[in-house]
């Protein structure tokens, strides 16, 4: 008999009936059904034919998507260190086993041999070690004197002399041949020093050497006048070649400035024309060459020589790092060095003892320093990318209103210069580049590419207003207007 009530339907069987109801089970592909089964049949268990396309895996019984999880209690300790004693000797607690019955192989999963083995220890836990302390010769009671040893006392097994097999002493035989080898230094013949002159004449018809001033370049090199305004350069204007390989300084001659000397990695001195020498008249690269010996100063102390007995004068060792310059200031009466110890120091001649030492914690090193025109400023060259200036009058402090910043030096020694009226300052830098500051204002006003490698040198010509002579470890030498 069945009754419907608003679209429900309410079945109400007889006895006869529920023998034959007990036998229907829903299907569990359904998804709607047309009446309200028990909670037996809703739940009861599958019948019918096995799905033959059903893996084992599939038809084990799951209450999360990557399989059983059983409920288990285990604190974050002993969770940790199962899973490093699993990471490091491959087995482990099984957590779904009781703990009296532990003892047992079937307590553990992973290697159970291994566990077996180890008697169940963890990482945490060390086996036991049976060592046999050495024991040391009876030297008697307290008491007496001569015969008492105390702490002092040999071990048994204890040798008394320090003799090496003959094995070991074959072997150590080989090892003390191989480092007097190593370390033996073969003499080296001197390298032989030659000059060569690469003009027709050293000198001229009026017996002039090379090293006269010449005066009919248009400009007075040998006055002390300055230019009276400077400008920047803006182009190249020519390149002297000439060194195999990067060229490491480049000086001009006092006050005139008439000849450029350069040297190089490749162990050469040149000495060049520069460019107020640089007419029809004169070939544009008249120079000498030097073959010298490459050689490595890492000196911590500054000695004076006297030039004449060839002797050591004074000894200046207040240096703690290896000296990187010297500058002379105060018309060359007193000079002003400075060292990988990050400190700059003022000496006198004739006192072995700095007067003036200048170090701070911030400091860096400072391994190029230059003197301004005017004999007031010292800019030193800083690896932290600065360039810091000094007063190098009387107190020799640091001008905090001239740090010149914006290039990159950290590693190299790049020679900073000033422009003749002391309106530029000029530098290269680790990427090749000129940078042109202004003096008063301390602003970057001008970058140009120079070299493919380090700039490591920047002069300005003393009695031009806008040359500027670069160079470089791509062994050019270039001249900037």
């Amino acid at each position: 008999q069945r009754t419907t009530f608003g679209g429900n339907m309410l079945f109400i069987s007889s006895p006869q009936q529920e023998a034959v109801e007990t036998g229907v089970h829903l299907d569990p592909s359904l998804k709607e059904v047309t009446y309200n089964p028990t909670y037996e049949t809703m739940f009861a268990p599958e019948f019918g034919p096995v799905n033959p396309y059903r893996s084992q895996q599939m038809a084990a019984p799951r209450n999360m998507l990557s399989g059983y999880a059983e409920p288990a209690h285990v604190n974050d300790f002993m969770f940790e260190q199962q899973r490093r004693t699993f990471s490091t000797f491959g087995y482990a607690l099984d957590p779904s086993v009781d703990t009296t019955s532990q003892n047992s192989s079937n307590s553990y999963i992973g290697a159970v041999d291994e566990a077996e083995k180890k008697k169940g220890l963890t990482v945490f836990e060390v086996g036991p070690k049976k060592h046999d302390k050495r024991k040391k010769v009876q030297g008697g009671e307290s008491d007496d004197i001569d015969n008492y040893l105390g702490p002092w006392a040999k071990y048994v097994d204890e040798k008394d002399g320090a003799k090496p097999s003959e094995e070991e002493q074959k072997e150590l035989d080989e090892i003390t041949a191989k480092r007097q080898k190593k370390g033996r230094n073969e003499e080296e013949a001197p390298a032989e020093e030659k000059t060569i002159l690469h003009v027709k004449d050293a000198y001229d018809y009026q017996g002039r050497s090379y090293l006269h001033v010449p005066q009919d370049v248009g400009i007075n090199l040998r006055t002390a006048d300055i230019p009276d305004k400077c400008y920047l350069p803006k182009k190249q204007i020519h390149v002297w070649t000439g060194h195999t390989k990067g060229v490491s300084a480049i000086r001009l001659f006092p006050v005139s400035g008439h000849l450029l000397l350069s040297c190089s990695m490749d162990c050469k001195i040149k000495v060049r024309n520069t460019p107020a020498t640089l007419t029809p008249d004169l070939p544009a690269c008249t120079h000498f060459a030097y073959q010298l010996r490459n050689s490595l100063s890492m000196y911590m102390d500054i000695q004076w020589w006297d030039a004449r007995t060839g002797e050591v004068v004074q000894e200046y060792d207040r240096h703690l790092g290896a000296v990187n310059t010297i500058t002379f200031v105060d018309e060359n009466r007193r000079f002003v060095s400075t060292s990988d110890d990050k400190s700059l120091r003022v000496w006198e001649w004739d006192i072995p003892v700095d007067f003036k030492y200048i170090a701070e914690p911030s400091m860096h090193s400072m391994p190029a320093v230059t003197l301004s025109p005017n004999g007031k400023w010292l800019a030193c060259q800083s690896m932290d990318n600065q360039i810091l200036i000094f007063g190098a009058q009387n107190r020799f402090r640091l001008n905090k209103k001239k740090i010149f910043k914006g290039h990159m030096v950290a590693g190299y020694a790049c020679q900073v210069d000033f422009s003749p009226d002391m309106s530029y300052v000029v530098s290269g830098d680790a990427d090749g580049k000129l940078n042109i500051w202004d003096w008063k204002t301390t602003k970057l006003y001008h970058r140009i590419k120079a070299h493919d490698k380090v700039c490591i040198s920047a002069l300005w010509h003393p009695h031009e207003t806008s040359k500027v002579i670069t160079c470089g470890w791509d062994g050019l030498i270039k001249l900037w207007d």
